[in-house]
């Protein structure tokens, strides 16, 4: 169950502010001053994400290792399952060759859902371990600070540009920036018809410009504001058993319960879509305008 640190904790408005504004705290490098610092480091984000990453990776070494042509086994064809689902999507969305893009796609479920995942563990875990250890801050929910969701998407963003340049050429990218959506002018020996081509081309430009920034904060944030929400919630709910009533404890268990098995819905449903995305972007890559 998740009960606050401290009992009673969650019986006033100020003990919950409190409660809930430590458990927001990361473990940084420094004091975040600013909206925005890209000298500080948020140590736990960064180690639970690449744990889950890591843990990630071996499983799927794990299943590789056991695969048999033969008879499947449950772990086997759990993995089979998951592999089928990824590669089925990545045929739909994108037109090329999937070599690379169908793995990176299930990377990206699998890591994404596991890092969703930790917020299914009591919500003082983490915590109370890490000031055993002299720790006063941390937060082990990757997916619910700006940093790693964004920077996912970023990285998303930086595959786009890869693949665009691979299919079409960098000239062939670049032509695409100032032609498409709206198209270009036929030049002729009228002037206005260069005065209008080059009109048309910035604004092509600036809607390509747009239309990259909107959709690689849109990946980033849907993400970190779903599992951002859930986390709150989680926190909210660990005070109503921190009153220590037998009504504050019964609504804890029963709206904790109801809470956690519909967020396990939200955990992979937030994972999908974070993949679905990258193939879609990915896949539009791949199109010629």
């Amino acid at each position: 169950m998740r009960i606050p640190l401290i009992a009673g904790e969650g019986g006033d408005a100020g003990g919950m502010s409190a409660y809930i504004a430590h458990h927001l705290q990361h473990l940084a490098s420094a004091k975040q001053t600013a909206l925005f610092d890209s000298s500080i480091v948020h140590w736990d984000t960064l180690s639970f994400s690449l744990l889950c990453a890591a843990i990630f990776l071996l499983v799927m070494r794990a299943a590789a290792k056991r695969a048999t042509a033969g008879v499947p086994g449950k772990f086997q064809l759990a993995v089979e399952m998951l592999v089928e689902m990824v590669n089925e999507q990545a045929r739909t969305l994108v037109k090329g060759d999937l070599t690379y893009v169908a793995p990176l796609a299930l990377t990206v479920f699998g890591w994404v859902t596991l890092m969703n995942a930790i917020d299914l563990l009591p919500v003082d875990w983490f915590p109370t371990a890490a000031s055993a250890v002299g720790v006063h801050y941390l937060r082990p929910l990757p997916t619910a600070d700006l940093n790693a969701s964004l920077g996912m998407a970023i990285g998303v963003l930086l595959l786009v540009f890869y693949y665009s340049i691979k299919i079409k050429g960098l000239g062939g990218w670049a032509h695409e920036l100032v032609c498409a959506p709206f198209g270009m002018v036929n030049l002729s020996f009228n002037p206005l018809t260069w005065v209008g081509a080059a009109l048309l081309a910035i604004a092509n430009l600036a809607m390509n410009i747009v239309e990259y920034v909107s959709k690689t904060l849109s990946h980033g944030m849907r993400l970190y504001g779903n599992m951002y929400a859930g986390e709150l919630i989680f926190f909210l709910i660990a005070g109503l058993g921190g009153s220590l009533t037998v009504a504050g404890v019964a609504l804890h268990l029963i709206t904790g319960t109801a809470w956690l098995i519909f967020h396990v819905l939200i955990v992979l449903l937030q994972a999908f879509i974070f993949m679905m995305l990258t193939l879609v972007y990915i896949g539009q890559a791949h199109d010629h305008h």
